[in-house]
């Protein structure tokens, strides 16, 4: 039995019942049922919208003084109003990420009446492998079997299908395509082929005449049997097998034509090498990735049953399937490797590269959260050994920071750069639609710090040199020609600017609640991480001296985190009044996780009122339950060493905030969603947990299993990252480490740590260093 296969004996009637494919480009979702399968077919650049010019000054220096003075003297109404005035430019056609199209395969009507004739309905059965990256169905019935298999090749650039029949000449289908904007068409071309038109256009998130356009086709490559094209629509009819080839391309930042035929060269060229050549390069390209990392929790019967049944197992409290949550890991790297690789023109969106339509019908849009949600698309990225797959989203970040100097000089009279709440693909940096949660000024630096993870583990000093300490260093220079001396305190503080996305009291509860305030927690979190990585970078590329003594002078000045009268970790600069304790946000334990200004070896006092504020949202009877809660609730105790609260906040992700195809959702009446809507980051914030729990290295140490459940007892892990540039594998028997590896790709000092047990040792790059159970250095 395959421990890594997602399979369903019931057939998929829904999206959220579907099984996801993804090239880092394309994305598919296989609905599929006995007599039917649907593709629901994405593509990352696919959207609305166009670039609007930035708005005329929002005032600059002058404007951000008198606000300020208005918070500063509590009169937090007032510079409210003038936030609104000066910070809250009008958006136009901010766009969104739309589906495509669906491809509808219905299969021929003579075997369903076989079926009916003989009152057999036949065995069903689909799947979604994770360690080929292939969905399949198989239909069984009395007089006849349907074989399908369907994969999207990142080596080939498309999507391939394979359907066989047990008989020869029993494979009939028609297939043809459904729109998925108003502006689409399809036309059946030379027999065997259907080739579509669309444009990315919608009425909510832009005027509905500007978006991206795209070019694709279809094409049915038959065995035996014969094919016709009629009504827009292709018919196979007594063949032995059949394959399907399907690829697109978009107008997106091209000015050349060559991107109206490319997709019917990739096919041509893909049908010419033959399916089995496709699926082999296929394999061979996702599991270079994949197999970086390899789990085992132990093992139970339930590992056995079908999936679906497995999640309600859980959410039963039936327990003892530990394999489910090394599934849900490699099925967040699958979905990681799917969503984006290497050259990946795109980031990962609010649904990673699928879509379900639903986000893009509400004001959500389908689109780039800078306050959690696409930065939890990358929490896993590393840790879990896939760095290469980070790299779309660095590019993403340097041409945010390019667009950001725009609105950092317009809204702000400040050098550098700046991005806020949301972004797009069109370069959007401007607060959000309303300042009580648009004016994150630190959306963008949030988003960037990633630049800084990506050279911890790696520590490629090209990178550094090239991308992270350029983007970085002018995110440093906005935030130091816009922050300013708070009068009282003396310290060096943003604002105004709110703690995403939440609000207080400033004097009693039952007072009107406020949003925006000076200095937020969160902003001087990030901060201090952005001013501290510079001058480490600046020290080691041996560069800009006197910028280095501004950035120093400047960190002394920044606020230390605080913790409030009731033992919490402070998120605003004073002990305000929660207006909403059972908020979904927690972005100020970011210092927590995915930082580390609070550790519990370093900061115990800290690391004591970051739990205080877990427990004291957990409380709440109408906590906002949403996916990336239940992960950072889960990475939180993690970083405090809880491996049983951590446990419970997996177990809950997946039991309780998933479809029956393991997407995580949002649950409907929670921010404004009409409905159960998917999510992607619940994904990736629970495979960040799972990792987390077997592997920190987030303060100077590579620190094994330090949240262990008692439930995983018993397993092993290999290829795991840690900071430093190295790879670790540990084993563990009865909730004890029995043996670990280190493999080293630069050379330095390695500390290791199980429990109280610490070791270290001097290591070369191309090292490899075993360690016994009480971490000896092994022969």
């Amino acid at each position: 039995m395959n421990d890594f296969k997602l399979w369903y004996s019931e057939p998929a009637v829904s999206w959220a019942q579907g099984l996801p494919l993804g090239n880092g480009r394309l994305g598919a979702v296989v609905m599929a049922a006995p007599h039917r399968e649907v593709w629901s077919m994405s593509e990352v650049t696919y959207w609305s919208g166009q670039s609007d010019p930035v708005p005329s000054s929002g005032g600059g220096k002058a404007a951000l003084e008198e606000m300020r003075q208005h918070f500063f003297s509590g009169d937090y109404e007032g510079g409210d109003r003038l936030a609104k005035r000066h910070l809250q430019p009008k958006k136009q056609n901010f766009g969104t990420n739309l589906g495509l199209c669906e491809v509808v395969i219905d299969f021929a009507e003579q075997m369903q009446n076989r079926e009916q004739e003989s009152g057999d309905g036949g065995q069903f059965r689909r799947e979604l492998d994770l360690t080929n990256a292939v969905a399949g169905a198989v239909h069984q019935g009395k007089s006849s079997t349907l074989h399908r298999e369907v994969f999207a090749s990142h080596a080939g650039d498309l999507v391939a299908s394979r359907i066989w029949g047990g008989l020869p000449g029993t494979v009939s289908f028609s297939l043809s395509l459904v729109n998925g904007t108003g502006q689409f068409r399809a036309t059946a071309v030379e027999g065997d082929m259907l080739e579509f038109k669309s444009q990315a256009t919608e009425n909510i998130h832009s005027n509905g005449t500007c978006g991206v356009y795209a070019k694709g086709w279809v094409k049915v490559v038959i065995s035996g049997g014969s094919i016709h094209s009629g009504d827009g629509q292709l018919t196979v009819s007594g063949a032995d097998e059949a394959w399907i080839y399907f690829a697109v391309s978009t107008n997106y930042r091209r000015t050349d034509a060559d991107w109206e035929s490319e997709s019917r060269s990739t096919i041509e060229q893909a049908a010419g090498n033959g399916y089995e050549m496709l699926r082999e390069e296929h394999v061979a390209d996702y599991r270079r990735e994949y197999d970086k990392v390899n789990i085992h929790l132990g093992r139970s019967d339930k590992a056995d049953l079908p999936t679906g049944q497995r999640i309600q197992s859980l959410a039963r409290g039936g327990g003892d399937d530990p394999q489910l949550f090394a599934l849900f890991l490699q099925y967040g790297r699958y979905l990681t490797i799917a969503g984006s690789r290497a050259d990946s023109p795109l980031p990962m969106h609010l649904q990673g590269i699928w879509n379900d339509g639903e986000a893009c019908r509400m004001g959500w849009s389908c689109d780039y959260h800078l306050d959690v949600n696409t930065q939890m698309n990358y929490y896993p990225t590393e840790i879990t050994n896939l760095g290469d797959s980070h790299l779309p989203l660095m590019r993403y970040v340097e041409e945010l920071a390019q667009a950001g100097k725009s609105t950092a000089g317009h809204l702000y009279g400040s050098k550098g750069w700046v991005a806020h709440v949301f972004s797009n693909v069109w370069g959007f940096t401007l607060p959000g639609w309303e300042t009580s949660w648009g004016l994150n000024v630190t959306g963008g630096l949030w988003l960037a710090t990633h630049l800084i993870q990506h050279y911890e583990y790696s520590l490629d000093r090209e990178f550094l040199a090239r991308q992270a300490y350029p983007v970085l260093k002018e995110a440093a220079i906005f935030f130091l020609d816009y922050m300013c001396i708070h009068p009282k305190y003396g310290w060096l503080v943003t604002g105004p600017a709110n703690s995403p996305e939440n609000s207080f009291y400033p004097g009693h509860a039952g007072e009107r609640a406020q949003q925006l305030s000076m200095g937020p927690a969160m902003d001087q979190i990030l901060v201090r991480e952005l001013f501290e990585f510079c001058l480490m970078a600046a020290e080691l590329l041996d560069q800009d001296e006197a910028f280095r003594q501004t950035l120093q002078a400047a960190a002394a000045k920044l606020p230390p985190l605080q913790i409030g009268r009731k033992g919490q970790l402070q998120e605003w600069l004073e002990d305000y009044e929660e207006a909403q304790p059972e908020h979904r946000h927690l972005s100020h334990l970011y210092a927590l996780y995915p930082g580390n200004q609070i550790t519990p070896g370093r900061t115990p006092e800290l690391s004591r009122a970051a739990r205080v504020t877990l427990e004291n949202r957990m409380q709440q009877n109408e906590l906002e339950d949403v996916e990336f809660t239940a992960a950072l609730f889960g990475l939180g105790f993690a970083r405090l060493h809880d491996g049983e609260n951590a446990y419970k906040h997996i177990s809950h992700l997946i039991s309780g905030l998933c479809f029956d195809n393991l997407f995580t959702y949002s649950k409907s009446g929670i921010a404004g969603a009409e409905s159960n809507i998917f999510v992607i980051d619940g994904n990736f914030g629970g495979t960040a947990l799972i990792a987390e729990m077997l592997l920190q290295s987030h303060a100077g140490e590579i620190h094994l299993l330090p949240a262990l459940p008692a439930a995983w007892s018993t397993g092993a892990v290999s290829g795991l990252r840690a900071k430093g540039n190295a790879e670790v594998d540990v084993a563990w028997d009865n909730g004890r480490l029995t043996a670990a590896e280190v493999r080293t790709f630069s050379p330095g000092t390695v500390t290791v740590r199980w429990g109280d047990v610490r070791t270290d040792f001097q290591a070369e790059a191309g090292g490899s260093y075993k360690l016994g159970s009480r971490l000896e250095l092994l022969a």
